[in-house]
């Protein structure tokens, strides 16, 4: 009968590697995938834009739109000209502030395009309606509101604001509005004008001012109609924006009259001493050397005038 085979007890066993060795590798990837994680997430927060903020509307009587954060920055002294020193425009002023009194009294109002030739008042008119009437009929709550040109695709964000502020009532204001070829931020504004599903917010009215009444240049206008497929189509988007503003005001440049006109009433506001024969003649030569008359230029004139004789202005 065969012996069974010993087993060899002082045989060792295989021992298996310990995978001791390869945990600070794994644990050291596993750090590193979460610092890159949150590095990503970090990233990704910065690129989502901030809740804005509520804002307080009782601070001051005008504000700035600043689209980068979307807030509404304070102006604590808006830089505007006296209603009674607007010579010359005489019709526009009455019709932009009678518009103006029936939106803060929150009867029917249109938007209102003022355009035409430079230097004529058209946005100290805007200042001068909204300081008169907010002073007059509103008590305080007829807010000013500059949005830039260039910020105008930020328009809808705005209006979500404003909306929520149905005690107050806002006078969006854009100076020198104008739009080239490629743009396409009119769209915003014309669906915040008509055409869009929420349209304008019963508080907000829009006023802007430009050089051009149907927002876009003339060669502009010409070279898109040379090259369209459907010239009697190829501006037509852009140009009916215009007719979204209910109120055209057209500023035209001043006569001579006119012009002296301006000179002299700042003078009488200021209280400037000089004789009249001097003051007719410095004023003519001042626009002649300009080589144009308008509201500006009679006040450059009379900065000029008031510095060399000494008197302070404001």
């Amino acid at each position: 009968m065969a012996k069974p085979k010993s087993v060899n007890k002082s045989a060792k066993k295989p021992v298996s590697k310990s995978p001791a060795k390869a945990r600070p590798a794994a644990a050291a990837a596993t750090f590193g995938d979460r610092d890159l994680l949150e590095r990503i997430a970090a990233g990704l927060e910065r690129l989502v834009p901030p809740v804005p903020a509520h804002p307080n509307l009782d601070v001051a009587d005008a504000f700035i739109w600043q689209m980068q954060g979307s807030q509404l920055i304070p102006v604590p002294r808006v830089n505007r000209v006296e209603m009674e020193l607007l010579q010359g425009i005489e019709r526009m002023r009455d019709t932009l502030l009678e518009n103006t009194e029936r939106f803060a009294k929150g009867l029917p109002a249109n938007n209102a395009l003022l355009w035409g030739a430079r230097g004529m008042g058209k946005s100290s008119l805007v200042k001068a309606a909204h300081a008169s009437v907010n002073k007059r009929f509103a008590k305080g709550n007829l807010k000013l509101i500059e949005i830039h040109r260039e910020d105008i695709e930020s328009l809808p964000n705005l209006m979500t604001i404003l909306r929520d502020e149905p005690r107050k009532r806002f006078i969006v204001f854009c100076d020198d509005l104008s739009f080239d070829a490629d743009d396409t931020s009119y769209k915003s504004l014309k669906a915040v004008l008509e055409g869009g599903i929420e349209g304008r917010p019963d508080n907000v009215i829009m006023y802007a001012t430009s050089n051009r009444r149907h927002l876009l240049s003339r060669d502009m206008m010409e070279n898109e109609r040379s090259t369209a497929i459907n010239p009697g189509e190829a501006v037509e988007e852009k140009v009916s924006l215009s007719d979204r503003f209910g109120l055209w005001l057209g500023f035209h440049k001043c006569s001579q009259d006119e012009f002296l006109a301006m000179v002299q009433g700042y003078v009488d506001h200021f209280k400037i001493p000089v004789d009249a024969e001097t003051l007719r003649a410095e004023a003519l030569e001042w626009s002649t050397t300009r080589g144009s008359r308008s509201g500006r230029v009679a006040w450059q004139y009379v900065q000029d005038l008031a510095g060399r004789l000494g008197v302070k202005l404001g």
